[in-house]
């Protein structure tokens, strides 16, 4: 039994090598994917195109929040079973903070798609408020989720640590 233990993490650790996972588009350092990002990009892009074209609110609405592994799981993407181990294997406070930014870009798109609904047709002020929270909040967070994946930033502090410094370096790199 322990030798099944021992070849299985011998396997799992051949499989996370850095070598493997720049072969695969996954960041060896934070061993996340920005293929997960297209779930995003594509719905921010229609919002940012409603004032022009009313006829994406369609689409809009049809987008469903989806999490990472969910949507490896249904993806096209090649390796998408390491994509899945890599990001339980990231290391925690990456992982922690990308996935409360991607839960912040869920928020907000869910919140944008009510407003979409509870607009009249033909709103297009509504439209435009749209398309100015896609640019305005949504870029952003999707800019950040890029960089953690990338390891251009730094994760921020855990939210168990309360001590004033790090509690304000998290709020001021939340508004840079």
């Amino acid at each position: 039994m322990d030798r099944q233990v021992a070849t299985a993490a011998n396997a799992a650790a051949d499989a996370l090598s850095p070598e493997r996972l720049v072969e695969a588009n996954i960041h060896p350092e934070s061993l996340l994917a920005t293929d997960y990002l297209n779930h995003f990009n594509e719905i921010i892009m229609l919002m940012e195109m409603l004032p022009e074209m009313p006829d994406c609110a369609e689409d809009v609405l049809a987008w469903e929040p989806c999490s990472y592994q969910q949507h490896f799981e249904v993806s096209g993407f090649k390796d998408r079973d390491l994509a899945i181990l890599a990001y339980e294997s990231a290391p925690v406070a990456i992982r922690a903070d990308f996935d409360t930014t991607i839960a912040r870009i869920d928020g907000h798109l869910v919140a944008a798609q009510n407003m979409l609904r509870e607009a009249e047709p033909g709103d297009f002020e509504s439209h435009g408020r749209l398309a100015a929270l896609a640019v305005d909040e949504l870029r952003p967070l999707i800019s950040r989720a890029r960089a953690l994946v990338h390891g251009e930033i730094a994760a921020m502090p855990s939210i168990n640590d309360t001590s004033e410094e790090n509690t304000q370096s998290a709020i001021d790199e939340l508004f840079e």
